[in-house]
């Protein structure tokens, strides 16, 4: 599930954290890594599950208005559509998912029924849920492009700040993965109208992400003293007090990376952090990042101490 851009995200964090309060424990940035990495994926099937609680909430606006002493043409013969979907119907019906939701406290609870109405009625309100609505079609298709509309509408998801409120109580590690974690729910719903089936991701894409996670984080954690005095060696009027503490984890991650992964090209490793320190840094960050790490990853290079090697990469 987790790509290597967050990945690296994920350790710079771990990084930062452990240089702020003075740590050099590598068992304990594993484990702070370890739960990271876990919490992006109960954050999925958290998300996920809002599609059954959606369901379960249009459902109960229905029984409610047939309750009514004098309900309205409409509430009298109410449109089950949305209340009989097949995204989460196919959800409530995986064992495997309810299990999971449930043992990790994954589930919409009655605490959070009223941010629940709250979106459905601003569901309501879209044109694309309208129309999906008076369409007489009912199909698995049509209700998976439903929900990728649903999980894409940033009003209602990524920039929903009840949301932002309710997942920062549930979970510090949360509000910076939501927008990823909506691009793999839109992904999977792709693949559940194409091919009947929903993936069901682990933590990590694959073992070899795993793997680098680990070794990138052990090569910052054991290297950062080193790496630091390398740049504070390669900085002209050093002054600590004028740089940022994020651009310096950032730039000994960097040279981490490219120390212990030497089948990653210098170039990527260069742009991804100073792709990340855009978003975690100054607005200066990235020239800072990107002059400094370049000037520094050339000259490690020529004398030895960073060595690329396979196809396309001796040469640069």
């Amino acid at each position: 599930m987790i790509n290597r851009r967050l990945i690296r995200i994920k350790v710079f964090k771990v990084l930062y954290s452990m240089v702020a309060s003075g740590s050099d424990s590598l068992p304990e940035a594993e484990k702070s890594l370890k739960y990271s990495c876990e919490k992006t994926l109960h954050l999925y099937y958290f998300i996920l599950n809002a599609a059954v609680a959606l369901r379960n909430a249009a459902a109960a606006r229905i029984e409610t208005g047939l309750k009514k002493f004098n309900p309205t043409p409409e509430e009298r013969n109410p449109n089950r559509k949305f209340a009989q979907n097949m995204v989460s119907s196919y959800l409530d019906q995986d064992a495997a998912f309810g299990k999971f939701c449930e043992e990790h406290g994954l589930v919409w609870t009655e605490e959070l029924a009223v941010l629940i109405k709250k979106m459905l009625s601003s569901l309501m309100e879209r044109d694309y849920f309208k129309e999906y609505m008076n369409d007489a079609e009912c199909s698995l298709a049509q209700d998976c492009d439903l929900f990728i509309k649903i999980f894409s509408d940033e009003e209602l998801f990524e920039d929903n700040e009840d949301l932002e409120s309710c997942l920062e109580d549930m979970s510090l590690f949360w509000l910076d993965d939501l927008g990823y974690v909506l691009g793999v729910i839109v992904r999977n719903l792709e693949h559940l109208r194409s091919r009947g089936t929903m993936p069901r991701p682990d933590v990590f894409l694959k073992d070899d992400d795993r793997e680098f996670a680990y070794k990138l984080l052990e090569s910052a954690v054991t290297g950062y003293k080193r790496y630091m005095d390398i740049v504070v060696s390669n900085t002209s009027n050093w002054d600590p007090d004028r740089v940022v503490t994020t651009d310096l984890v950032l730039i000994v991650q960097g040279i981490a990376e490219a120390v212990r992964f030497p089948n990653i090209p210098l170039k990527v490793t260069i742009n991804e952090y100073v792709d990340i320190s855009k978003f975690y840094s100054t607005r200066n960050s990235k020239v800072f990042v990107n002059g400094l790490l370049d000037r520094i990853l050339k000259k490690m290079m020529d004398c030895g101490e960073v060595v690329k090697t396979g196809r396309g990469l001796i040469e640069n």
